[in-house]
């Protein structure tokens, strides 16, 4: 409060009017209580509507009393020698400039004149105007470092989501990765195990019968084209078959004649480079025999030509 009034006494305005002005706008600032006062230019001030002198208590000089006594009439300030009318006015100069001598004074400050009111108020709106542009200048600096938070904000946040997808990606394609590690391990396990079982077969029936030749022959669609089997009958105890798969490429193999159907088809799965996958039907080529299911069990022996 006491900024607001300083300035408006510095302006030329009465210290109680601008004191009086600041507290009936509530203390919102020197625009408002300058609109005040020069909106209420009758309106008496504190000091005014309690100074003046008491009829009933006044005194007369004696005749003989030739001396009048100077009374002081303001307060001087030894420092920058201002003088000021009030002392409200003293005591705002001092918070102000902290000045601290300050003397009585027998020397008038005189009011201002009307030009020089009217000059001061020039000099007030000129200078609010200021204050004006400065604020509304510094508004907008400050709007614009709000935006450009806004903006480091929003790219630390693009930025955090970009980092996030991609350790999602490296985690996907390590998961990828795993799944086909996993599945190469399991298809080993499976050759491997195949592969113990046809020497386990091998091993276990490992007697005579008659040779057989035999072709490959897929199911329907999906499955590749069939293979024809050739079984000759030898009296020896293995028997070399020859197999054409549907490329029209053969493979030989030795087997015993007791070793299950099932060691054919193994060896095939295992062996085969005509880059067909999946599963397939033994035949033979004459007479023309599709073997099922229950013949994968049988020795070779007992598939022969009948």
């Amino acid at each position: 409060m006491a900024d607001f009034v300083s300035l408006l006494v510095d302006m030329g305005f009465d210290p109680e009017k601008s004191k009086m002005a600041v507290e009936k706008t509530g203390n919102q600032g020197v625009e408002p209580a300058m609109e005040w006062i020069l909106s209420h230019p009758d309106e008496p001030s504190p000091s005014a509507e309690g100074g003046g002198s008491n009829d009933n208590t006044s005194t007369t000089t004696p005749a003989t009393d030739t001396k009048t006594e100077e009374v002081p009439k303001s307060w001087k300030c030894e420092d920058c020698g201002k003088l000021f009318a009030s002392m409200d006015t003293v005591e705002f100069h001092a918070a102000k400039t902290n000045h601290s001598n300050f003397s009585e004074s027998t020397e008038e400050k005189k009011p201002l004149t009307a030009e020089e009111k009217a000059e001061q108020q020039k000099k007030l709106v000129e200078l609010m105007k200021t204050k004006r542009v400065e604020r509304e200048a510094k508004e907008k600096l400050e709007e614009i470092e709000r935006e450009k938070q806004r903006m480091a904000s929003g790219k630390d946040l693009i930025e955090a989501k970009r980092r996030l997808e991609e350790q999602e990606m490296k985690e996907m394609i390590a998961q990828k990765q795993r799944e086909k590690r996993e599945d190469k391990a399991a298809r080993d396990r499976v050759k491997a195990q195949i592969e113990e079982d046809r020497l386990a077969r091998k091993a276990k029936f490992g007697g005579g019968g008659s040779g057989t030749s035999i072709t490959e022959s897929p199911p329907v669609s999906v499955k590749p084209s069939p293979m024809e089997v050739d079984v000759v009958k030898k009296d020896y105890t293995h028997t070399k078959l020859q197999l054409r798969l549907p490329s029209g490429k053969t493979m030989t193999q030795t087997f015993g004649v007791s070793e299950p159907l099932a060691a054919v088809r193994v060896y095939i799965e295992m062996n085969r480079d005509d880059g067909v996958e999946g599963s397939f039907n033994l035949i033979t080529n004459f007479p023309r025999k599709t073997f099922v299911e229950d013949d994968y069990d049988k020795p070779l022996l007992t598939l022969g030509r009948t």
